[in-house]
């Protein structure tokens, strides 16, 4: 099951919710997907957390579904989980995985089609795509901490914890269980008090979708712009509407 919830109006939590590890399966993708969907349509949400219930965040494909599958529907499964995973990473909104227990192989790439990632103390990983005789996370996991430390994760498959991958660059805090939605939580807050359009674009920006030359015109002449101008002089807090 995946649920999705509006802790503050301008926040949505999307939990992964099928037990034992929150394997996800064909069906629980076209859930996750619309889950996000809906987050799209909704223009009061700034911020996004993503996370996992039962102790895990994810741990991939549903290897039991894939028994029943023949090579070209296999094949078609796992493409389709790496396209589920760009959807995820083209959300207009930033997204912060809070990564609790496992995350492992596909699990792994769904983290780091998020913009941030924080983990729990007991967060445990692995690029485990080679112990199954595939490849996955090579593409972004380089991108984000670069191809030395990167091979070392990715051509072993070897789990790391989380004080592995804090050192690494693959999550970017590390709290105590019991802390780490609200630390989430209050970095969604901070996130979604800025500018949408101003994160919005830079998150384009920071992706590679845009460039900021082209960004800045449409900024410049926004009224939240001018609102976070006015806001300076008149030492207020700015009050941003997404035009």
């Amino acid at each position: 099951m995946i649920h999705l919830s509006h802790p503050e109006p301008s926040i949505a939590l999307v939990e992964l919710d099928v037990a034992p590890a929150n394997v996800l399966a064909m069906a629980e993708r076209g859930r996750l997907l619309d889950a996000f969907a809906a987050i799209e349509a909704d223009p009061a949400t700034r911020a996004v957390v993503l996370t996992g219930r039962n102790g895990a965040f994810c741990t991939g494909d549903d290897l039991a579904e894939s028994m029943t599958r023949d090579v070209p529907a296999q094949t078609a499964a796992i493409l389709h989980f790496l396209a589920m995973c760009d959807r995820i990473a083209a959300c207009r909104v930033p997204v912060i995985a809070a990564i609790d227990g496992w995350c492992i192989g596909g699990g792994l790439e769904l983290a780091l089609a998020c913009d941030i990632r924080l983990a729990s103390e007991r967060a445990d990983f692995a690029c485990s795509a080679v112990r199954m005789g595939l490849t996955a996370s090579a593409e972004r996991l380089v991108k984000l901490i670069g191809e030395s430390r990167a091979k070392a994760h990715l051509l072993t498959g070897a789990p790391f914890d989380a004080a592995r991958a804090l050192a690494d660059g693959v999550v970017a805090e590390v709290h105590p269980v019991e802390g780490l939605r609200e630390a989430t939580l209050r970095l969604a807050r901070v996130i979604a008090s800025r500018g949408p359009l101003a994160v919005a674009a830079t998150k384009r920006v920071a992706s590679g979708v845009s460039s900021t030359g082209d960004e800045i015109p449409a900024l410049a002449a926004s009224a939240d712009h001018a609102e976070a101008r006015t806001a300076f002089v008149g030492k207020r807090r700015a009050v941003f509407e997404g035009r």
